[in-house]
């Protein structure tokens, strides 16, 4: 590999970056003139991809699959870029919109988190946690049902 094309791998990165602290717009895989276009199997690794934010990520899981109305079960999961301390809510599936419920519980140090539940509404329950009031995570949906 010449200089020429590993210096333009290096400043590219750099270049983008500085952009994007004086106020302009940075598109992901662009090539450098005279450079193929990235591909989609490369190795990850650049200056630029080093400073980007981790993304957040969650997963949940009920202890149960069927319960008695109002009672106790437990979810519970992992996060991944979410911040120690930083709360997951839980929100229900009601009339096609997700709702809030009264339930919610901070991440711990390791990323997991848990959370107790019950649930009065008889019949099938879709549940699903999300971090913060914009649920910038959102998990998959569980299913539990209420007899």
């Amino acid at each position: 590999m010449n200089r020429t094309l590993i210096s333009r791998r290096l400043v590219a990165p750099l270049l983008a970056l500085s952009l994007l602290g004086a106020g302009a717009v940075a598109v992901a895989g662009t090539a450098v003139a005279g450079e193929p276009a990235p591909r989609e199997d490369a190795a990850v690794g650049t200056p630029a991809e080093a400073a980007a934010p981790a993304v957040e990520s969650l997963t949940a899981h009920a202890d149960v699959t069927t319960v008695r109305a109002w009672q106790q079960f437990r979810i519970t999961g992992k996060t991944q870029g979410v911040k120690p301390g930083y709360t997951v809510l839980l929100q229900q599936k009601r009339s096609g919109e997700w709702k809030f419920l009264p339930a919610e519980t901070t991440v711990n140090r390791d990323g997991s988190y848990s959370l107790r539940v019950k649930l009065g509404m008889k019949g099938k329950n879709e549940l699903r946690i999300v971090t913060g009031e914009r649920g910038t995570a959102i998990s998959k949906t569980i299913q539990i049902t209420v007899r």
